[in-house]
């Protein structure tokens, strides 16, 4: 059975998903991509284990099947000039019964069309194997009831809200990462995704539904540990900056706005049956702030939040002098601009391109070697910092020019128009506030300040 959105065009990606061994069979069009289970969507038995506990049920490795067969849609085919695409999946399920209700198929379709802007249609048949795992039933056993869950990652937000949101020791920390991070004290269970998606060819890395599939496997782990609170570290200008300022003709990244949590909710409840709530405790604080809160609580350092890693390079780039942060993409700069306003300083080595001081841009990036590099760095730096600048200069826009963003947090959130609206521009005023304060910083000749200008190389363009 699938639910097919109406008015919409023809799908023009078809995926299938079969079962490992199985046959492609005649029924299915030629154009076709086939994904195989063990073959291209493989799991990790030893990571997996770590879900083989008591209450897991064939729906849940349903899930983690489905999220695979999302992940290799999203990134299979490269988005046209217009951004959206027709993605028809076709996922063999266990439970089949409950992957045919159409509050599941409406609210699956729902939260990913929103998320991704993409046209998702989905198609659900049995399965002729049996779950992997779910036989053991084996307790979990964390020595204390745990009262919340947080998607955890190496980064200052998860360092800093985990221990903002209460007790370590309540804290169930859900690792949402591919590959195996460096673990906390007690980390046992769910410490990254358990599976693996081969084959795509890397045609498109926008890779939207990570939101999706990060949900997902956070609602698992949450309700096989019988938790209904799951924590979202990110901070305000991470959460909402990119609605507010999508980049140019690339709809909006929604992956941690509350729009994508509320429908996400919605899918979880109709799906699993059970009622998990998102929460976003730091929504209205910039990671400054969150921070300076972190550094305020007794026994907390500045060491405990200079050993995280904020970088979204994976380039040859940040393995200049030993793997390293690259200092200028977006997510450098933000967390460079935060530690700042928390009055941290980081050790002279921590990132690749170090000094933001420079007049030229070509001086501060003249440690990296290769010119393909350097060009990538610049493109990358000088949109992130534009963000940076355009977000706080929305901090003196008037309450027309962002009603729009205002009244959909709103509704998200349940709280009042003006409320909400008056929480948005106290969050965009004290953005500005640290990013000015941290372009002063760099000094008046700073390259970043050419690029606040529109150039992109710094003095000497």
């Amino acid at each position: 059975m699938s639910a097919h959105p109406k008015n919409s065009p023809m799908p023009d990606k078809r995926l299938y998903v079969i079962e490992q061994g199985q046959k492609r069979g005649r029924a299915r069009q030629k154009s076709a991509v086939i994904a195989e289970l063990g073959r291209h969507i493989r799991f990790n038995a030893s990571v997996l284990d770590t879900f083989d506990v008591k209450g897991f049920e064939p729906l849940h490795y349903d899930m983690l099947v489905l999220c695979a067969a999302i992940e290799f849609a999203d990134r299979r085919w490269k988005r046209p000039l217009g951004w959206r695409r027709t993605l028809d999946v076709t996922v063999p399920v266990i439970d089949l019964k409950t992957w045919q209700k159409p509050e599941v198929l409406k609210s699956l379709h729902g939260v990913l069309n929103h998320l991704t802007g993409d046209a998702w249609r989905f198609t659900f048949v049995q399965a002729k194997n049996l779950s992997p795992i779910g036989s053991r039933q084996m307790p979990l056993d964390f020595g204390k009831a745990k009262t919340f869950a947080v998607a955890y990652s190496d980064g200052l937000d998860s360092r800093a809200v985990s221990a903002l949101s209460g007790n370590e020791a309540e804290a169930l920390c859900i690792r949402v990462a591919g590959n195996r991070q460096r673990r906390k004290n007690g980390d046992s269970y769910f410490t990254q995704i358990p599976f693996k998606v081969k084959g795509y060819r890397g045609n498109e890395s926008s890779f939207r539904s990570r939101g999706f599939q990060f949900a997902a496997v956070t609602a698992i782990a949450a309700q096989l540990s019988n938790v209904a609170r799951v924590i979202v570290p990110e901070s305000g200008q991470g959460a909402l900056g990119p609605v507010l300022l999508p980049l140019h003709n690339i709809y909006a990244d929604y992956r941690n706005h509350p729009t994508f949590f509320r429908k996400m909710e919605r899918f979880i409840k109709a799906v699993l049956g059970y009622r998990v709530r998102f929460e976003q405790p730091r929504l209205w604080s910039t990671k400054g702030q969150t921070l300076r809160a972190f550094l305020d609580m007794v026994g907390k350092s500045e060491q405990h939040l200079t050993s995280t890693h904020s970088c979204w390079q994976r380039r040859r780039v940040i393995n200049v002098g030993g793997r390293k942060q690259c200092g200028l993409c977006a997510a450098c700069l933000l967390r460079r601009l935060s530690l700042h306003a928390a009055g941290v300083n980081e050790a002279p080595g921590t990132y690749v391109v170090s000094d933001l001081a420079a007049s030229d841009a070509a001086d501060a990036l003249s440690v990296i070697s290769q010119k393909a590099d350097r060009d990538i760095m610049v493109e990358y730096g000088s949109v992130g910092a534009r963000h940076l600048q355009h977000l706080a200069d929305m901090s003196g826009m008037p309450d027309d020019d962002i009603r729009v963003h205002a009244s959909q947090i709103a509704a998200a959130i349940a709280e009042s128009y003006e409320e909400t609206l008056k929480k948005l521009r106290t969050m965009l005023v004290t953005h500005a506030e640290e990013w000015r304060a941290f372009l002063a910083a760099q000094g008046d000749q700073s390259f970043l300040k050419s690029w606040m200008d529109g150039g992109r190389y710094g003095r000497s363009e």
